[in-house]
Order: C-alpha cells, then sequence, then structure tokens
C-alpha cells in the first residue's frame, strides 16, 4: 500500500545533459511504487551544458518538479545544502544526477524509514568505473577519519541516503560554510541502518570530483569534525623539544667532560631542514583551521540563486 507522506528527492546537478530524463523516468518509476506525494528538487550547480534547460522542460511537464539555479558553481555540497533548505517532504532521498545511485533503491530506504530509521545510507557493496586508486584512497580517508572523530561515520557511503524531515530540520541549523554533509549527518547522532547496493559506472560525461577537490572535501572533513590533527601538531612539537634538549645536553657534556667538540655541516643542514619542514606543516595544519574561522566569520551567503520556480521566502530573498 502506498503511504499519502510526501517524499522529497534533492538531485544535484552538474553537466548532466542528455541523462536527465532517463534519470526522471527512472525517479518517477521508483518514486510511485511508494507515494503520489512528492516533489523532484532538481539544484542546477552551474552547468555549462543544457542540463538547466533540460529542467526546465520537465519543470513544465511536471508541476512536482522545481529547481534551483545557482550563479555559477559552488560545489556538489552546497548543492546539496541548498535542497535541504527548499525540501517540503516528510523525509528526502538526496542522490547524484549521473545515475551511479540507482534510483530503484529509493523503495528500499524507504521501507526501513518506515521501520523507524532517521538516517538510511545506501552502502556500497562494489563501485563499477572507479579507478583502483581512487578506490584505495577513498577507503583510506574514510577509515581515517573515522579513527579520528569521537563519533561513527558509516564507511563505503556517499551522500545517497534517505533522512527524515527532523533530521533536515537539525542539518539547516548547522551553518559552517564548508560544508561535509554525510559527516554532519553521523555527527547528529539519529538512529540510522544502511541499504547495500552496486554502484554503477557513470553514464555520460565525466566526475565533477577532481582530485584536487576530494582533497578540499577530505580536509573539511578532518578540520570540521576533528581537532586531533592539532593535538598531533602539539605534540610532536614537544617531542623534537626533548630531542633538541637531549641533543644539547650530550654536546655539553661531549665539550665540558670529554673535551670533545660535535662538529658536521651534514648533520647541522639536515636537521635544520628537518625541524623547518616539521614548523611548514604545523603551520600549514593550523592554517587550515584559521581558514575555516575566516570563510564562517565573513558570513556570506552559502550560494547565489540565480532563478528558482519555488515560491519560499528564502528564494525571494536570494534571487
Amino acid at each position: 500500500m502506498k503511504t499519502t507522506q510526501k517524499l522529497s528527492v534533492i538531485i544535484p546537478i552538474y553537466n548532466e545533459s542528455g541523462i536527465i530524463n532517463t534519470l526522471y523516468d527512472r525517479l518517477i518509476a521508483a518514486v510511485k511504487t511508494v507515494t503520489n506525494n512528492y516533489e523532484f528538487i532538481f539544484v542546477n550547480d552551474g552547468s555549462k551544458d543544457d542540463s538547466f534547460k533540460e529542467i526546465l522542460a520537465l519543470a513544465q511537464k511536471d508541476k512536482n518538479v522545481f529547481y534551483v539555479d545557482f550563479s555559477r558553481n559552488f560545489g556538489h555540497q552546497i548543492a546539496v545544502s541548498a535542497g535541504l533548505k527548499y525540501v517540503s517532504g516528510d523525509c528526502t532521498v538526496i542522490i547524484d544526477g549521473d545515475l551511479q545511485d540507482p534510483p530503484e533503491l529509493i523503495p528500499e530506504l524507504y521501507k526501513e524509514y518506515e521501520n523507524g530509521f532517521d538516517v538510511v545510507y545506501a552502502k556500497r557493496k562494489k563501485r563499477d568505473g572507479e579507478t583502483y586508486l581512487k578506490k584505495l584512497t577513498s577507503k583510506w580517508f574514510y577509515r581515517t577519519l573515522a579513527n579520528i572523530t569521537n563519533f561513527d561515520i558509516p564507511i563505503d557511503t556517499g551522500d545517497f541516503r534517505l533522512i527524515s524531515k527532523k533530521v533536515v530540520d537539525a542539518l539547516n541549523k548547522m551553518p559552517e560554510q564548508n560544508k561535509f554533509i554525510r559527516a554532519q549527518i553521523a555527527w547528529l547522532g539519529f538512529k540510522d541502518t544502511s541499504v547495500l547496493f552496486n554502484r554503477d559506472s557513470r553514464k555520460v560525461g565525466e566526475s565533477g570530483y577532481s582530485y584536487g577537490k576530494l582533497l578540499k572535501m577530505a580536509l573539511d572533513g578532518v578540520t570540521g569534525f576533528s581537532d586531533k590533527p592539532l593535538l598531533f601538531v602539539s605534540r610532536l612539537g614537544l617531542l623534537i623539544s626533548l630531542v633538541s634538549f637531549v641533543i644539547i645536553l650530550y654536546a655539553l657534556i661531549s665539550y665540558f667532560f670529554f673535551n670533545q667538540e660535535v662538529t658536521g655541516w651534514t648533520s647541522l643542514i639536515v636537521s635544520t631542514m628537518f625541524i623547518g619542514g616539521i614548523q611548514l606543516i604545523s603551520i600549514g595544519v593550523i592554517g587550515e583551521y584559521i581558514a575555516r574561522i575566516n570563510t564562517d566569520v565573513k558570513k556570506r551567503p552559502l550560494y547565489i540563486v540565480n532563478q528558482t520556480n519555488i515560491d519560499s521566502t528564502e528564494a525571494v530573498e536570494l534571487k
């Protein structure tokens, strides 16, 4: 039996022209097995192709299709955050627009939501179409992040998930500019579970996540949810100070008690460069945290909306 609850679906879009209509058809087929009360919110993240034209065409034929068109590319996590501001459903699905995450999994996600879970992750059994290096670095990062935070972050999951309205409301109260939504959801601590699936290869175009963007997201995750890098830097500084004190003590004892001078240009240069390198790394780590503070203090809008068909206070303010 179908539910009467409203289901919202957020779809961030970046250069997905040629696949949007297929995505829409599969979403409709999946969602209508759950409910006839739905909304699709496409967030166009500054696409340079015909993606927005295709979204406009869908909105004209389906009154349940809404769009938020950014003035430029603000990034995937920002696009999802924008969608969260506009949803009105009792629960919300976040799914990428490249069809690597199958819309057909939505009924299974909703079934777990009906069992009382506020967060239902889509957990990957395997990931087609990705290089071994990307799989390895992703696996390493998420396991490292799980070890340095004081809360559990599910591994082998992306942003494809279903969340309840109270999770959406809680996320919208988190004002930080450097978004890392999957860690934010884990930090909230609501009751969660997962559904396994095989992730398909990308159907059209190339991934918008370059290694540079992945590195930035990793830094956002680490600096936003763990202070252990700062603890590591301070303890490393203490350790080097102790080692330096021992070396100084050795040099003084050798000179005054054994009449020997500690010489060696090579050892001097190596030790100087080593300490200099540690200092630069330490300043860099501290700088990452300061940069986050600086970004938040500016209080600039998280994104700028070029146009939208959603009639809301926020939409009017940002247009």
